[in-house]
């Protein structure tokens, strides 16, 4: 069964997004999605600097099973990506929430409010 911490919010796609004390938010994906996906062996993150939009394809993420596109589940700037991911991709498939892919500084922060909590998340796949 897939672990769902109650701190984080969630997107109907399956991304993990936390507001940390300096405003930024930290995203990554899901336990359910690494699952979905099987073992990760690629991951390309966004530049720093992008400005993105909620919901936009910011980071490409490929298994042995499948590609991925993961959303930005606020809009705003790429502020700093995880440079452990892309060298060492099976970091996510031991700690989704333990391994972020990107930070941003959200120019929208009520964005957040749109998200699933942790039993709305549980509640769409059926945990």
């Amino acid at each position: 069964m897939a672990n769902i911490p109650d701190n984080l919010k969630y997107t109907e796609s399956d991304e993990w997004a936390r507001l940390e004390a300096d405003g930024t938010v930290t995203v990554g994906i899901t336990d359910f999605a690494q699952e979905s996906l099987g073992d990760i062996v690629f991951v390309e993150l966004p530049d720093v600097g992008r400005t993105v939009a909620a919901d936009e394809a910011s980071t490409v993420i490929e298994s042995v099973k499948a590609a991925a596109d993961v959303h930005s589940p606020v809009s705003g700037e790429i502020l700093e990506v995880n440079e452990e991911v892309p060298g060492s991709p099976d970091l996510i498939n031991g700690d989704a929430y333990g391994n972020w892919l990107f930070r941003v500084k959200p120019s929208n922060v009520a964005e957040l409010d749109k998200l699933l909590d942790a039993g709305a998340y549980a509640k769409k796949i059926g945990a």
